[in-house]
């Protein structure tokens, strides 16, 4: 019998292994298990040009939608995998389905951390990872308003981009001293929070959220400092790896699902991708997990080639851009929470044209560009992936 490759998880990582699979020439059985409704797409859109009405929704879309059926790959949309069961090599889908597998990917993602607050569900409270989210903020943001955001990390911070350009009144309200505080630091945080109130948006920091208030409808966000008077809620207070179809199969979870080099599991017929993979990099010396794009576009063919029985040893560093306003940005590298010794930079940083070096033990770990494209983030790769001691002199 034909092998069947089975993919849970129709996201980016999902889409582009399935994909790979068939550029690689494996001519088996494609099964893609796709929770959402719509076909597999990109998410960065949904935050920026997507959420800004710049771009069709056609674009976001990682593949045309005859796609699927031309090159035989089984594209099993609001479907969800349930269970499954590694001795019978079988996942097992809503509705009691069982598909036998060859070899699986995992490629589940993430979800939306929820704000376990009173008012929670009230209409207007958005959070945003779905097409559908992004389709309920574009019509919450044309009416102009009062615009909530909490949040300040990268979701936050481009939705309240995204509003303001828009013409809502925004307010973002973060407990963190600075933007961004855990990415980037406090340093560059509070370059973010420049850009944000030069743009009009009222920043309160070092500030929680205890509530929501309204009846049948947000109308005020409540928090320690007081009340902020609100028509739209986004909250973006980071995600969670989706891991449980792993850990209730048995598989070694430790924020992420753990694998190897090549991306697979303790199990050698299931592999994991994407956000929700954990994976050992011999630059930092240790594990990662990573929810950026890029992890999700280069980890799933990765994955794919893995599963075919290629030679595969993943090590991308991460990767992520964002744009806010006229501020686009690139940034590379890795480093725990507070785990660098300087943040050096080289460039006009009043004049949002820059380049950020992250620096431990007087080695380059991570780095930043803004508006500045030509070399993009090669020069900052070859640094960290070089380890050699460096000069901040030299840097700045």
């Amino acid at each position: 019998m034909a092998d069947t490759f089975v993919i849970v998880g129709g996201g980016l990582a999902g889409a582009k292994a399935a994909e790979t699979l068939r550029t690689e020439g494996f001519d088996g059985r494609v099964v893609l298990v796709n929770a959402e409704p719509d076909r597999p797409y990109e998410r960065p859109p949904l935050s920026k040009g997507y959420l800004l009405g710049d771009e069709e929704r056609d674009s976001v879309f990682v593949h045309p939608e005859g796609w699927y059926d031309e090159n035989s790959v089984e594209l099993r949309s609001k479907t969800r995998a349930t269970r499954i069961d590694r001795a019978a090599h079988e996942v097992e889908l809503e509705g009691g389905e069982r598909v036998g597998y060859t070899k699986l990917l995992l490629a589940t993602g993430s979800s939306p951390r929820r704000l376990r607050v009173d008012g929670n569900n009230l209409d207007g409270v958005h959070y945003l990872r779905r097409l559908s989210h992004s389709d309920g903020l574009r019509g919450a943001f044309a009416g102009g308003g009062r615009v909530v955001v909490v949040g300040a990390g990268w979701i936050g911070l481009e939705t309240a981009a995204a509003a303001r350009q828009k013409g809502c009144e925004v307010t973002v309200v973060e407990p963190s001293a600075t933007p961004l505080h855990v990415p980037l630091g406090p340093e560059m945080g509070e370059f973010f929070a420049g850009v944000h109130r030069e743009h009009g948006v009222d920043l309160r920091l070092g500030v929680g959220v205890t509530g929501f208030r309204g009846a049948g409808r947000v109308e005020a966000v409540v928090t320690d400092g007081g009340e902020l008077p609100a028509d739209v809620v986004v909250v973006g207070i980071g995600a969670r790896p989706n891991t449980e179809l792993a850990e209730e199969s048995g598989l070694k979870v430790d924020d992420g699902v753990l694998v190897d080099g090549s991306l697979r599991t303790e199990d050698p017929d299931i592999y994991a991708a994407g956000d929700i993979a954990s994976i050992p990099s011999a630059v930092y010396g240790r594990r990662i997990r990573v929810e950026h794009w890029a992890t999700a576009l280069n980890g799933g063919p990765a994955a794919a080639k893995a599963m075919l029985g290629q030679d595969v040893s993943y090590d991308d560093l991460p990767y992520f851009f964002s744009d806010q306003y006229d501020v686009g940005m690139e940034f590379t590298g890795w480093f725990a929470p507070g785990g660098y010794d300087e943040v050096v930079t080289r460039g006009d940083v009043a004049g949002q044209a820059f380049r950020a070096y992250w620096l431990a033990g007087g080695r380059v770990v991570a780095g930043m560009h803004v508006n500045l494209w030509d070399d993009g983030v090669g020069p900052f790769q070859e640094l960290i992936r070089g380890g050699q001691p460096v000069n901040s002199d030299d840097l700045r």
